[in-house]
């Protein structure tokens, strides 16, 4: 078998990788929303959202309607800008809460994202608080506390009270801010005859893991600072008892095993989706124990307790905890993070190691945004800014082009004069590069400068609920999921969903044909292999692009297209270049 037969199979074997492994591997490294499905109805295109999440495990309670649960027991009210809920006053939860600002689908009749749920109902979600110690007559789940007030908005804190049968008191101070954080005083004051020894705790339970998934690129569970960081160790499945495998070891999660408490000092803790968190945050010099354990009927618990203390007849003890429930939004975190030295709050977001180049990204882009109102727009706008800044590199990328252009018919006569030869060859080649002062690398520089930023780009646009639910142009309704409009099923009009492999969008076919005329530009290479890699590449990456979010999508099109644009305006400046690209 001759070298060009052993290349032409390795690139046979090399594309078939990327197409059907493809799918396999960026599940894990580079999660990708679901394309939704597109139809007609009424002559109209209407695209249709993936389908909710299976109803989540809850043991041996049987799944209950919601409007049911929320009857059987009295209420408190929330009503701020930003929460629509309540609070039970059995047991003193927070587990009723829907975040008013954002919808669950782009549907303009959509309802707002539920947060929180009652336990017994579907995906049951809520935060509690109380009192332990040993003989302690301590209110419990079926405890009934009185209210202050019926309503707690902004500006109107509610205090929740139970007196027990030895004369103490326990007092549940609740205030709310306008968007998402919650203050939550808790008091015992002993009006007995003896000490009482009492532990102030709170709490946030869940029923099953959640519709978002945990992948190396975006940390979903558990999540809290014990003092060296934010830890994105720990998983559901830790909390089940499974230890990690071989592969989550290699990739960050080395959770132990079962449950995961820490002894700290402050810090906060809680449980992060993609875009939504609800976490508790003691006082930052209280000492503490917090962590994670499963608890019964599939559902997961984080704790926080602090030291007990012993409080005398006539005495009282107050202790604080903030209560965060909401959405991810950066600037929010960020501000809670300043305003009440939270340690580390705004990585509740998981940037990651490309942190110090994602977050003046997001912070550019978001700017744009408010300036022209269309995140789109934007996107383009910070394209056209990353290449400006990367034109100067630009011209020596292909001034490079242009001289190896020129001195491809030397390369040539070389191959074949030496072409029984390979390391005589590959030697008077290299001659060749010094001779002409040619560096074969200097054109990927600029490619090699825009890999953390393109990675950062994605990040910011998986990540951030910022572009979530942001439109773009005609059927572009939401930058952050992939092109619902398929030619596959003659956009809509055939009555079937494509496999997602197939399931390729208008956005992406033009990501393809935009990286084609790009690789057209470009020196062609020598050997007929290479030649057939980078006539087919274009159209693999049209393929491995089409699941990830339109967004990302434009910024490649529009990098592109002003790479086109260039080549052309530098052909004029570099007619080596040009009269090779017309042989």
């Amino acid at each position: 078998m001759n070298d060009d037969n052993k290349n032409f199979i390795l690139f046979a074997v090399f594309a078939a990788l990327i197409l059907f492994g493809w799918p396999l591997v960026s599940s894990r490294f580079f999660p990708a929303a679901n394309p939704p499905v597109s139809t007609i109805q009424n002559g109209k295109t209407k695209v249709i959202e993936g389908s909710a999440a299976s109803p989540a495990a809850t043991g041996a309670a049987a799944v209950r309607d919601r409007a049911v649960v929320l009857k059987e027991t009295p209420r408190v009210r929330i009503e701020t800008p930003s929460l629509q809920g309540s609070i039970n006053l059995k047991g003193a939860r927070i587990d009723d809460l829907v975040l008013s600002g954002y919808k669950q689908t782009i549907d303009k009749n959509s309802p707002p994202v539920r947060l929180f749920s009652p336990s017994g109902t579907k995906d049951a979600y809520f935060a509690g608080f109380g009192w332990t110690g040993n003989g302690l007559a301590a209110p419990g789940a079926d405890t009934v506390f009185t209210a202050s007030a019926p309503v707690l908005a902004p500006g109107k804190p509610v205090t929740l009270s139970w007196t027990n049968p030895t004369g103490q008191r326990f007092v549940i101070r609740v205030a709310v801010d306008d968007r998402f954080m919650f203050t939550v005083d808790q008091a015992i004051l002993n009006g007995g005859t003896a000490a009482v020894s009492a532990r102030s705790y709170g709490l946030v339970s869940r029923v099953g893991a959640g519709p978002d998934v945990d992948t190396w690129t975006n940390h979903v569970g558990p999540i809290g600072v014990f003092g060296n960081g934010a830890n994105y160790d720990i998983t559901y499945a830790n909390l089940q008892g499974k230890e990690p495998s071989f592969f989550n070891k290699i990739f960050g999660n080395s959770g132990r095993p079962g449950d995961n408490f820490y002894d700290t000092t402050g810090g906060w803790l809680g449980f992060g989706d993609k875009y939504w968190l609800a976490a508790l945050i003691p006082g930052q010099d209280a000492a503490v124990r917090s962590g994670f354990h499963e608890a019964k009927g599939e559902s997961f618990q984080a704790d926080v307790s602090r030291s007990p203390a012993v409080v005398a007849p006539g005495k009282q003890m107050v202790t604080t905890t903030h209560l965060f429930a909401g959405a991810k939004e950066v600037k929010t975190l960020d501000r809670y993070e300043n305003e009440l030295r939270i340690p580390l709050f705004g990585n509740a977001i998981d940037w990651g190691w490309f942190r110090i180049v994602e977050k003046p990204i997001f912070t550019y882009l978001d700017w744009l945004f408010r300036l022209v109102g269309n995140f789109g727009v934007a996107i383009i706008l910070l394209t056209l800014t990353i290449r400006g800044l990367m034109f100067p590199i630009a011209q020596r990328q292909f001034a490079s082009m242009a001289n190896m252009r020129a001195i491809q018919p030397k390369m040539k006569a070389l191959q074949e004069k030496y072409k029984d030869d390979k390391p005589r060859q590959q030697q008077e080649i290299m001659a060749l590069y010094k001779a002409e002062k040619v560096n074969p690398l200097a054109g990927c520089l600029p490619t090699f400068l825009q890999i953390p930023v393109f990675y950062a780009l994605y990040k910011v646009l998986l990540l951030t609920i910022e572009m979530r639910h942001q439109p773009f142009v005609l059927w572009i309704k939401d930058l952050s999921a992939p092109d619902p409009m398929t030619p596959v099923n003659l956009f809509g009009y055939l009555h079937f969903t494509p496999p997602h492999m197939i399931a390729i969008g208008v956005i992406p076919i033009l990501l393809g044909i935009s990286m084609y005329f790009q690789f057209k530009l470009n020196p062609a290479p020598m050997d007929e292999a290479q030649k057939q890699v980078f006539a087919i590449m274009p159209w693999v990456l049209m393929f491995v692009m089409a699941p990830f979010a339109v967004g990302l999508q434009i910024y490649w099109i529009t990098s592109n297209t002003l790479t086109i644009l260039q080549q052309r305006l530098l052909y004029a400046r570099h007619p080596g270049m040009k009269v090779a690209a017309v042989k």
